[in-house]
């Protein structure tokens, strides 16, 4: 047996590590696996089978690296009318979602992450009509159609793609929900819905109301 000559350090161990990651994700993959919903390759792909589960999507022919030079604080007045009930913008160029309280005394800006291609990305107004803390998830007939494999529900849990709060808006399965999955967050890495850190879905759930207005943009 060779004994090293001295240990390697954490600090040496990290940029070893995050040195390799970055050769990886440059390097072609000889095994590379894909979301069989999005057609996406996938990172990380030790989690759940199901979409957002411990898995993050990258789109080769896009930009999937954090937005950081447009996030930044937004008026509202430009988006909305008025406040009833509250304001929600998503910004999905910026991966950025701003809220503001009816009485102009809440605003809050969190990093989300957003649809990873065109084709499941939706944009307009909308609402919240349902709040629920420790959703469940099922996959949608569309994604069951294509992989039916993916189970038929999710229970509350580490494994859920929706996190620990969602907030269903009016259009068929959107969500605005949480992630236990933090490398989605400032990423092209959903199936459509707009995803927050478990932490900031928390703020936001407390804050909103049924009928505080969303408009992603």
């Amino acid at each position: 047996m060779i004994t090293p000559k001295k240990p390697v350090s954490r600090r040496t161990f990290l940029t070893a590590s995050v040195a390799m990651g970055a050769a990886g994700l440059a390097a072609p993959a000889i095994a590379q696996s894909f979301d069989p919903y999005t057609g996406q390759p996938l990172q990380g792909t030790a989690g759940g089978a199901t979409p957002d589960a411990g898995m993050v999507q990258y789109d080769a022919g896009q930009d999937s690296r954090r937005n950081i030079s447009s996030f930044r604080m937004q008026d509202w007045q430009p988006y909305f009318s008025s406040l009833t009930n509250g304001a929600i913008l998503v910004d999905l160029t910026s991966r950025a979602l701003h809220y503001w309280s009816e009485d102009q005394s809440v605003y809050k800006l969190f990093p989300t992450s957003v649809p990873v291609s065109a084709d499941l990305t939706r944009t307009g107004r909308t609402e919240i009509i349902k709040k629920v803390e420790g959703p469940s998830w099922a996959p949608t007939p569309e994604m069951k159609k294509r992989n039916p494999e993916w189970p038929d529900f999710v229970p509350p849990g580490p494994d859920n793609p929706l996190g620990t709060h969602a907030l269903w808006l009016s259009w068929q399965y959107y969500r605005i929900h949480g992630t236990h999955d933090t490398r989605k967050i400032g990423r092209k890495s959903s199936n459509g819905c707009i995803g927050l850190y478990n932490e900031h879905i928390k703020q936001l759930y407390d804050l909103t109301k049924i009928g505080t207005q969303v408009l992603l943009i």
